[in-house]
């Protein structure tokens, strides 16, 4: 049974400094899950053609995503 990569992030904050020893089995299935999204070329196009329509965007507009999709003040 694989273990969720969040296991990894659980095991560090509860074992502080000791991570390195005490999580080399979360740390490996946390590799393994990353290793096939960066193998799978699905999902690279997917990422690609999202980046390509944000470039696109910013070229459009001049305002990056992220300052785009915060929200204005209500009141000044």
């Amino acid at each position: 049974m694989a273990l969720d990569p969040a296991d990894f992030t659980k095991c560090c904050k509860e074992s502080g400094i000791l991570m390195v020893v005490k999580c080399r089995k979360e740390n490996s299935a946390l590799k393994e899950c990353l290793t096939a999204y960066y193998n799978d070329p699905a999902f690279y196009e997917e990422c690609k053609m999202e980046y390509l329509k944000e470039r696109e965007e910013f070229r459009k507009t001049g305002i990056p995503t992220k300052k785009r999709l915060q929200k204005l003040p209500t009141s000044m």
